[in-house]
């Protein structure tokens, strides 16, 4: 009954981001095409206009652009905490038996993209990008992966999307750790104290949302002002809120059900709309063969591929794990590939990396190149290898 539940739970999460993943190819098209029209510079300066309030006690007056990329990434970062923590109680990272291969696979294939990025670009003036090759997109990938339907076993989709979301994980320890600007202290002791509430909250089994989201929105507000990137705020959030190990529906799987539409649907393609507006010019192709463009190129594809099997190959060769059900080698290389497409965390990365905005285009130009490469690339692999086989039929319930 339990194994039925979470299966249901599983087609719904994966549905609703592959759906989500077309809206976002679309509104990647939209920016594009934008910015290279004479409407772009309008745009530009649509997203530069600031909104919100300010006084002497509260600054809450940002441009468009800010309120974007910290405020509503923040409500993404909420609901991939909320992601994450269901997981770790009740999905594929629940035991360390489900979690380990995937955890390693994970980190296996963080750590060399960025060592990659370093190679290239050690001791210029890029070389603060190196978290920008490590992440996946989750939206992207499980998209390609649904539109080859029984191509691909189911197990290979569950594994990829713990494996992303673990990736998640890591992005956003290096964005807490390395991306975060002059601390201050007072302001994340308020925000501590403010989740410290939400913690007596939850072990006094409060469930209504609103003691969870009311207080959450003063622990993004000091966050913001703490120094440390605001979307954080979320993740921290999602993890007071309580879940149950079963099939009953905790606060939790009820805010991230009410949250899944929203942010695949709206916000991370507004966030797209708002952050590939790139304006192509002929001198940008050269700076793919540039270190920035290189390091972002290769980390994504050859070290994310390379990264995912290699540490796989070692976690099943000590038997920590096995592979996915029905899946072979060359189907975690069709995976690994796909894993490299980087999109939505890598741009984000990107802009807490750089200040120059030339260097922050031709990031993004090489993130969406690479990611485009690892789409094709990965599909290719995954089609290949089931031409090879007899059709592959979905796992039974």
């Amino acid at each position: 009954m339990l194994k039925r539940i979470n299966l249901e739970t599983f087609k719904k999460y994966v549905s609703s981001n592959s759906t989500g993943g077309v809206i976002l190819i679309i509104c990647v098209l939209l920016s594009l095409l934008i910015a290279n029209l004479p409407v772009g510079a309008s745009f530009d300066q649509w997203l530069q206009r600031y909104a919100g309030w300010e006084n002497d006690v509260v600054g809450l007056r940002f441009s468009i652009l800010h309120w974007i990329n910290d405020g509503l990434m923040a409500v993404f970062f909420l609901l991939v905490g909320l992601e994450i923590k269901r997981e770790m109680v009740e999905g594929e990272l629940s035991s360390p038996q489900k979690a380990l291969l995937p955890v390693i696979a994970a980190f296996g294939g963080a750590i060399l993209p960025a060592l990659i990025f370093v190679l290239f670009n050690k001791g210029t003036a890029t070389a603060a990008g190196w978290g920008i090759p490590m992440a996946t997109d989750i939206a992207f990938a499980l998209t390609a992966v649904i539109l080859l339907g029984k191509k691909v076993p189911a197990s290979l989709k569950i594994f990829l999307a713990a494996l992303a979301i673990v990736d998640d994980l890591i992005a956003i320890l290096v964005i807490a750790l390395f991306y975060s600007s002059e601390l201050h202290l007072n302001y994340l002791l308020y925000a501590g104290g403010v989740l410290l509430l939400l913690i007596v909250f939850n072990r006094l089994r409060l469930k209504s949302l609103w003691f969870y989201l009311v207080p959450g929105v003063f622990v993004w507000y000091f966050v913001h002002h703490s120094g440390i990137h605001a979307t954080i705020a979320g993740v921290l959030v999602a993890m007071t809120l309580p879940t149950t190990p079963d099939a009953t529906q905790s606060p939790l799987e009820k805010l991230e059900h009410a949250l899944t539409k929203p942010v695949n649907f709206f916000i991370i393609p507004l966030f797209a709309l708002a952050n590939t507006n790139i304006r192509f010019e002929s001198s940008m192709l050269n700076g793919l063969l540039e270190p920035l463009g290189l390091g972002i190129i290769v980390g994504l594809i050859a070290g994310k591929c390379a990264g995912i099997l290699l540490s796989t190959w070692l976690g099943v060769r000590l038997r920590i794990g096995k592979l996915p059900r029905q899946a072979t080698w060359l189907h975690m290389t069709g995976l690994g590939l796909l894993a490299g497409i980087g999109f939505t965390m890598s741009i984000f990365i990107s802009l807490l990396s750089f200040e120059d905005p030339a260097l922050i285009a031709e990031a993004k130009l090489a993130i969406l190149v690479a990611s485009v490469l690892a789409a094709l690339l990965g599909c290719l692999v995954l089609v290949g290898v089931n031409s090879r086989q007899k059709p592959i039929g979905e796992d039974p319930d």
